[in-house]
């Protein structure tokens, strides 16, 4: 019986004198594309390596027109408009086109986008009015962020989805007061996730409120697990927007207005794919859609809102 095939690592990758020869620059550009984040690479003991893999694949999707072109992955938070919106654009391409939405929260989209994993990353990170200086600043955390532009989606009403259970509420306070304090159950989202990041900003703001027990806490990995488990009687409380809450049923305590925003680099702006889910969002159909969930803002929808150039 012949002896299995195992990949030998060393072949996976290749140095930057491989790179350089397998592409056929000098080795100062290379240097130059992976510092800026150009080329798919990564530091092991302080030298460049390349996953040959990531490689081709970049070099399929730099060639004109882009071999992957016919695919969009997004990654990021999570919406109902941007869901039926992904849905309908899916459905409009059939089998001729690839279109996905992979909820992770913002800043694990982010790195996804920067290993080349997506396409688009929907973000907000924390009150609309600071959008312009927190998004870019989230960008420049990644090398790749030269590559990438920033576009506006939309905003919308971000807050606490509410058990059907619980009496109308005016203020956040209430949820800590007496009788309803205890046993009162949350859900939390991950820490990269843009809705947790508000709503542990607006409880640091009150600093008098007691926290909540991790006992009666329950995690939860996106905005539409957590409003199904509130419908069902699961849970009591979970961070959420307006449109979520009016979808299953929910109430909703305001917490402001976020800026839902697309980081993509600038060659995915331009395919068609992505043109098109724009106008989607945009439709007669999906404004209807956004009238009555509540909550939205389409005003600038698709401005181009920030470039490292």
């Amino acid at each position: 019986m012949p002896a299995p095939v195992v990949a030998h690592p060393a072949r996976n990758f290749m140095t930057v004198k491989q790179v350089a020869e397998y592409l056929h620059l000098n080795e100062k550009k290379v240097y130059s594309l992976a510092n800026d984040g150009g080329i798919p690479a990564t530091k092991v003991t302080g030298k460049w390596v390349f996953p040959r893999e990531l490689v081709d694949r970049w070099l399929l999707e730099s060639s004109h027109g882009g071999m992957l072109s016919d695919r969009l992955l997004l990654v990021g938070g999570d919406d109902p408009l941007l869901h039926r919106a992904l849905q309908l654009h899916a459905y409009d391409h059939r089998a001729h086109n690839l279109l996905s939405h992979s909820v992770c929260g913002t800043r694990l989209g982010l790195e996804l986008l920067a290993r080349g994993r997506a396409d688009i990353c929907a973000m907000h990170w924390g009150p609309a009015a600071e959008s312009a200086t927190r998004h870019p600043a989230l960008l420049r955390q990644h090398s790749a962020h030269r590559q990438w532009v920033l576009v506006h989606g939309f905003c919308r009403e971000q807050g606490l989805l509410l058990s059907p259970d619980l009496p109308p509420l005016t203020r956040i306070e209430e949820l800590f007061a007496e009788p309803l304090r205890q046993p009162l159950r949350w859900a939390t989202r991950d820490e990269d996730s843009g809705s947790q990041r508000l709503l542990r900003e607006a409880l640091a703001r009150r600093e008098s409120m007691p926290a909540v027990e991790e006992r009666h806490q329950q995690p939860v990995r996106s905005e539409r697990e957590a409003a199904g488990l509130l419908a069902m009687g699961e849970l009591h409380v979970a961070p959420g927007s307006r449109a979520a809450a009016s979808e299953y049923g929910l109430g909703f305590l305001s917490l402001g207005w976020v800026s839902v925003d697309f980081a993509l680099p600038r060659g995915v702006y331009f395919r068609h794919l992505f043109q098109g889910l724009m106008a989607r969002l945009g439709s007669a159909e999906l404004l209807r859609d956004a009238e009555r969930l509540g909550g939205y803002d389409f005003d600038r929808l698709g401005a181009l809102v920030w470039s490292q150039e």
